[in-house]
């Protein structure tokens, strides 16, 4: 059996206070929140990854040099392959956010980052506090 870790980039775009996430469409997550990410495909950045999946989920151009590494998780859950979320902030863009994933998303909103929704899953809600708390790393789903 082979063994890896997932790694993901995620951004987290700020503007006046409020971060930007979108509820979820499909069988992982459905009707719940996210920030926009995704899996680092080969051969790509994790800069790289952030900038693409920006454009892909909400349609915003970011140029590498604006994205912040605020925050690492290194997650895992029963049935599921590891993960290593890499969280960025982001307080530039062009173009204004729009769902360019209308068959992964149901709508984009944006949070007040002290009254985040309840409804929004446990991965990138702990990437959100670590970004929120400063601190660097953090795990989730690991015993000890």
């Amino acid at each position: 059996m082979v063994h890896r870790t997932v790694v993901d980039a995620h951004v987290i775009m700020v503007r006046s206070g409020r971060v930007l996430l979108s509820r979820r469409r499909g069988s992982f997550g459905d009707g719940m929140w996210h920030l926009p990410s995704g899996k680092v495909d080969a051969g790509e950045s994790l800069v790289q990854a952030a900038v693409r999946e920006a454009r892909e989920e909400v349609g915003v151009r970011i140029d590498g040099k604006d994205l912040r590494h605020v925050h690492t998780l290194h997650a895992t859950a029963t049935g599921v392959e590891p993960r290593l979320g890499v969280f960025f902030e982001v307080l530039t863009w062009h173009g204004e956010p729009e769902n360019r994933e209308p068959e992964k998303c149901y709508e984009l909103g944006w949070f007040a980052l002290d009254a985040l929704p309840a409804d929004i899953i446990g991965y990138p809600a702990a990437g959100l506090r670590g970004y929120l708390e400063s601190r660097p790393f953090g795990t989730l789903g690991w015993d000890g």
